[in-house]
């Protein structure tokens, strides 16, 4: 869409556990030991082990009506593929659980809770996949014994690249942006892996522009020095049938003052205001009754001291090809700019509408003068300020073509969340 993106990757979610592996209290004696369990090579996702406890000489010292615990670890002992889209379970039958704790190699550990009995302990979350995990039980009573297993990976993946970049200040029309790297069909799961949080405390709803795309944003504007963080646990979550996130992050970024520019077309005015109050007054010229420009409610999605524009690339032929547009700043994916204009006569900002679609400023060529429009709301604006076009003879921008969400009122934006 023209916006820089940032991705990282990297924790959890569903699906269906199989194989257990079994601890066993043998005899009289107060240790419990590994039995029935599959070898260390063999793939156990698929089946479930049941131990019988006894052996050898123990079993003959025990008394005929002793009945010795059993603890069934899920995944199995030894399970190198184990799924990773479910709980890990240990359960004690004849006995009761006096502490488990499941720590994986990549130093994460899995909490979770036991039944009322105290003979089966859920955790609360799933493992996470490509993970060596140790479960480590104890029966009351008995010594710790462990079991192991080693979740696998996904097979194919995506990722989430997110507007506006990390530790960023923006505008207050900024909204927090993700496009993803595989269609989604699970939107539900997807939207519910990811928090976005502000402070101060706003409400803050997803809207779904399309299977890879997830804006997020308040009823009104951001309140000008806003925190917002960004909270990604997608890893391990099935976006698509077989198709699993990678990610597991927090990111903040910032929203600096509120400037709101408004683009009246029919008096061919610019008004900027900064936390309400005016900061400049600038003669404009909007596009031409063939070449209208959108109205609505705009954000700055990227920046330029300088840029080339080429017709060709938004749908006009050779009409033009300007190799050094000044203070060029985007406000639709379709090409949509407010930048300087040098090329043209002076006399034609606030008297005449003559672009193919832009807003544009008086300016200079090589966009180093300090003096002129274009270069003093370039200086003014960053990434994220609003940009209000009215009365351009055009109907009102998509809300998907650029960062325009704004567009939408808060029953649709709201209507468009998978949850």
């Amino acid at each position: 869409m023209g916006v820089s993106h940032i991705s990282n990757r990297s924790e959890q979610q569903p699906g269906s556990w199989s194989r257990r592996g079994i601890l066993g209290v043998l005899g009289a004696v107060p240790a419990v030991a590994l039995t029935g369990c599959s070898s260390g090579s063999a793939d156990a996702s698929e089946n479930t082990t049941t131990g019988t406890g006894t052996s050898g000489s123990a079993s003959t010292k025990a008394s005929p009506a002793a009945k010795q615990p059993v603890i069934s670890v899920t995944p199995a002992d030894g399970t190198k593929r184990a799924a990773f889209t479910s709980p890990v379970e240990v359960t004690v039958t004849d006995g009761t659980l006096a502490s488990v704790k499941v720590t994986g190699n990549d130093g994460s550990t899995l909490a979770g809770s036991l039944d009322e009995a105290g003979t089966t302990w859920t955790s609360t979350a799933n493992p996470h996949s490509g993970t060596k995990y140790t479960v480590t039980a104890q029966v009351e009573g008995a010594a710790a014994q462990t079991a192991t297993f080693t979740t696998k990976s996904p097979g194919e993946t995506f990722v989430g690249y997110f507007t506006p970049e990390a530790n960023s200040t923006s505008g207050v029309g900024m909204p927090v942006s993700i496009n993803f790297s595989h269609a989604v069909s699970d939107k539900a799961a997807v939207e519910k892996a990811i928090t976005v949080t502000a402070e101060p405390a706003v409400e803050i709803v997803g809207h779904w522009f399309s299977d890879t795309r997830l804006d997020f944003r308040p009823k009104t504007y951001w309140a000008a020095g806003t925190t917002i963080t960004l909270g990604l646990r997608l890893k391990d979550v099935e976006g698509t049938n077989g198709v699993y996130g990678i990610q597991s992050k927090d990111v903040t970024f910032h929203i600096g003052r509120a400037q709101i520019t408004t683009v009246d077309l029919s008096s061919k005015e610019m008004v900027v205001q900064r936390d309400g109050a005016t900061l400049a007054t600038y003669p404009v010229s909007g596009g031409d009754s063939d070449h209208t420009t959108w109205s609505g409610i705009m954000v700055i999605s990227e920046r330029f001291k300088q840029t080339r524009m080429e017709s060709s690339t938004v749908g006009l032929g050779d009409e033009y090809d300007i190799s050094d547009v000044p203070h060029a700043q985007r406000l639709t994916t379709s090409g949509t700019f407010i930048h300087g204009n040098y090329w043209a006569s002076t006399s034609i900002f606030g008297s005449q509408n003559t672009s193919h679609g832009c807003v544009g400023l008086h300016d200079a060529k090589g966009a180093n003068d300090s003096s002129v429009a274009g270069y003093e709301f370039y200086a003014s604006s960053m990434l994220g300020d609003v940009v209000i076009v009215k009365n351009s003879g055009e109907k009102t921008v998509d809300a998907a073509n650029g960062l325009n969400g704004w567009n939408l009122s808060w029953a649709d934006w709201t209507a468009g969340s998978a949850l």
